[in-house]
């Protein structure tokens, strides 16, 4: 099965638009320094993402979660002219690395980089978002979905990362995180405020619409 989602992804990825040189060297990078790099979206989740907002044309962006910025270039791509994404992460170790890569993108002067916490970033931003991409600390995903979607202007679309969790979810497993998500899709499944639907993209994107 390994054999053939890889086969798979290199298919994917080669019939999708190709990965731009920054974040190419992004991608490259994380594997190389990060003991995580699997949490980076990726080439094909990148191309997503990116004509997702290119779709949309968002003046107001919110990111949670930012690792190493490959995302967030993502979704720059399709700010509205005078648009700003805020993104937000805790772990200032990041921080110098990632305004580099920011500082070479055309996006720089959109781009506003918060290290903190969300719960408590997210009240203090200004307007209402058009887009939200949601992709931290799994056992905060509620919280930062409520303070998004209160934010969020009608029709406002919210993106929820790794919602399938590994095929965990649908495998009656019983460990902390899977419940975690167990427990998350199905009060979004139930909330009337939004239209929604997980797409089965890598590890699953709950996407949401205000209704």
């Amino acid at each position: 099965m390994d054999m053939f989602d890889d086969i798979l992804t290199s298919y994917l990825e080669r019939t999708c638009d190709a990965e731009p040189a920054l974040l190419q060297r992004i991608n490259r990078e994380t594997y190389l320094k990060e003991t995580r790099p699997h949490m980076l979206s990726g080439h094909y989740q990148g191309r997503f993402l990116a004509l997702l907002s290119k779709l949309v044309a968002p003046r107001y962006v919110l990111e949670v979660g930012t690792f190493t910025g490959y995302a967030t270039l993502c979704l720059a791509e399709g700010l509205a002219p005078g648009g700003e994404i805020h993104t937000i992460d805790h772990n200032a170790e990041l921080e110098a690395r990632v305004r580099g890569y920011f500082e070479q993108s055309q996006w720089h002067d959109a781009i506003h980089y918060h290290i903190g916490d969300a719960a408590a970033v997210i009240p203090e931003l200004a307007g209402l978002f058009d887009f939200v991409f949601i992709d931290a600390d799994k056992k905060n995903n509620h919280l930062y979905y409520e303070l998004a979607l209160e934010k969020s202007r009608k029709g406002g679309l919210i993106l929820i990362d790794n919602v399938l969790w590994k095929g965990k979810v649908v495998m009656d497993a019983g460990d902390p995180q899977t419940q975690q998500f167990v427990s998350l899709n199905e009060r979004l499944a139930a909330d009337e405020r939004v239209d929604k639907l997980i797409l089965p993209i890598r590890d699953g994107l709950f996407l949401l619409r205000k209704r």
